[in-house]
Parts: C-alpha cells; sequence; structure tokens
C-alpha cells in the first residue's frame, strides 16, 4: 500500500502497535500525584453567602492581574474536558490502544481542573462567582478543533497545543510569586509534557506512513494555531496581558513550541514528498519566516503595549 493510499481508518488500525507501545511508555515515567497535597487547606476560610463568610476581594490574594487572568485562562482551557474527551473520543475511538489513551488522557487533564481550581479558591487568588460564570459561559459553548475528526490534523494540533499549554502553566506558575502555585503548576506542566510526547510520537509515526498527508496537516494546523480558550470571555485581552508579561507570547510560541516539534519530525530533511508536500512544506517554511518577523516586532513594541494597557 502507498502512502497515498491510507484512508483515515487504515492509519488507525495500523498504528494502534504505536499507540499501545508509547501508551505503556507514558504509563511507566508519569508520575502519580495527589491534588490535595498541594493545597494548603488551612489558608482557606468561607466566602460570602450560604457560609456567612467573607466576601471576595482582590487584596485577598497578593498576585498581580496579569497573574489572575493567566490562571484563570488556564483553568478554563482545562475545563472544558467533556467536549475534549468528545473530539478526541470521535476520532480515536474507544476501543484497544487508543481508547485506552482516550480515557487515561481525560482522567490527567480533570485532576488538573480540580487542582488548579482547589488552589485558586483556597487560596482566594480569584473571584469565586466571577469564575464559575466564566466556566459556565465557556462550558455550554462547547469545544470543536477546527479539522473535527481529521486524525492527522488532531494529532498535529495537539502535538502543539499540549507543548503550549506546558509552557503557559510554567510561566504561570512563577508569575504567581506564589511558592506552592509554582510548584503545582510545574507538576501539572510536567504532564502536559509527557502528553506531548505521546502524541508527537504518533504524528512522526504517521509521518512514516504517509508523509504527504501528514505534512499538509502539520502545514495547516501551524498556519491556523489556536488555543482551545480562544473562546473564554475576555480572552483576547488576557492574551495580550500574557503576551506583554512574557508568559506566553509570538516569540515562545514559534521558538519553544513550533519550532522543536518541527525539528523533531524532521520535517525539513523530509525525502520524496509529493508535489503537494513538498508545496506544504515551502508554504510551512514561509509561514515560519513571517512569524519570526512578527514576533520580532512584537518585541519591539512590548514596553508600548505594557504602558498602554497599564500592566
Amino acid at each position: 500500500m502507498t502512502a497515498t493510499q491510507w484512508s483515515q481508518t487504515d492509519l488507525l488500525r495500523e498504528m494502534n502497535q504505536v499507540v499501545e507501545t508509547n501508551l505503556n511508555r507514558h504509563i511507566g515515567v508519569a508520575k502519580e500525584w495527589y491534588p490535595h497535597e498541594f493545597i494548603p487547606w488551612s489558608d482557606g476560610r468561607n466566602f460570602d453567602g450560604l457560609m456567612d463568610g467573607e466576601a471576595w476581594s482582590p487584596d485577598d490574594a497578593p498576585i498581580s492581574e496579569v497573574a489572575r487572568s493567566a490562571l484563570i485562562v488556564n483553568l478554563l482551557t482545562e475545563d472544558n474536558l467533556p467536549s475534549y474527551h468528545h473530539e478526541i473520543a470521535l476520532i480515536f475511538g474507544r476501543d484497544d490502544a487508543w481508547g485506552e489513551w482516550v480515557h487515561r488522557w481525560t482522567a490527567e487533564e480533570g485532576r488538573h481542573g480540580i487542582a488548579m481550581r482547589d488552589y485558586m479558591l483556597v487560596k482566594r487568588m480569584v473571584d469565586p462567582k466571577a469564575l464559575e460564570d466564566f466556566r459556565m459561559t465557556h462550558m455550554s459553548q462547547g469545544y470543536e478543533s477546527a479539522h473535527s475528526g481529521e486524525l492527522l490534523h488532531s494529532l498535529a494540533y495537539v502535538s502543539f497545543q499540549e507543548l503550549a499549554t506546558r509552557v503557559s502553566h510554567r510561566n504561570t506558575g512563577k508569575f504567581t510569586d506564589d511558592p506552592m502555585a509554582d510548584q503545582l503548576l510545574q507538576r501539572i506542566a510536567a504532564d502536559e509534557n509527557l502528553h506531548m510526547i505521546f502524541y508527537r510520537n504518533l504524528l512522526g509515526a504517521a509521518l512514516e506512513l504517509d508523509p504527504n498527508g501528514s505534512m499538509m496537516a502539520i502545514r495547516d494546523v501551524v498556519k491556523g494555531f489556536q488555543m482551545p480558550g480562544t473562546d473564554i470571555p475576555g480572552f483576547q485581552r488576557k492574551a495580550v496581558e500574557m503576551a506583554v508579561a512574557g508568559i506566553y507570547d509570538l516569540r515562545q510560541h514559534r521558538d519553544d513550541v513550533v519550532a522543536p516539534v518541527l525539528r523533531f519530525w524532521k520535517v525539513w530533511d523530509l525525502e520524496g514528498l509529493s508535489d503537494e508536500g513538498e508545496a506544504a512544506r515551502l508554504e510551512l517554511s514561509a509561514f515560519m519566516d513571517d512569524l519570526d518577523t512578527k514576533a520580532s516586532r512584537f518585541e519591539d513594541k512590548r514596553d508600548t503595549l505594557a504602558a498602554r494597557m497599564n500592566l
């Protein structure tokens, strides 16, 4: 069977052994951890309402508004788990190693949301009412990826997205200036890195089976990449705040997320691509150059943006 003849069903079946190998690898290296051990429960106190506690105030937690925005975005991104589970279960199925991974990944991502919400509320880092309103709005809209149901596009997307999430969590932890929050987000970032490795390895195997289809999928995903939280209320301003603060910006996206994964896949060294595959690679290369230019321009005007946004 030639590369151009692979159907999605054929690819799923052919890659099952690769999935099983990487699932076993993941389980072997993943560190079990428990959210309750990271939460300073004794620091908590009742909020207003049924418990007749104190209403939340920004003065409750000595963190910046940028750190607060980043925590909210990162948590809400984790929150839409039912939609994410549906997306990957729809593509990967629920049988064999594919299905086992779907459930394992969902359980691990759910743990991230539990731990982050507990920590943020116990430490009174965010307004609990506003956070719940954000969650309801975000989850009520659901989530559907730009390439829903497409195996190669989905594998490419989550390879980049998991690494982007790792970078965002890691930098947010540092930015809170809260040692325990930093430690928790480091722990979550370590999980996200393992998720990235899993998906990255799968797309690497797909590149060997269907280099042209995979290259076109990579091009499409890199050019149209958006994080899952783009429909979070006020996301655009929060994203700009995070970029200006250096939590997640264009330079990090290009140099720390996209470029390393492309290098791992050796996309610039692949031989024997079809005309379509080669055209996709050239388009990808041009886009990466353009992204470099845009990242440099953003860095040049960062201070101006910070002053304009009172950051």
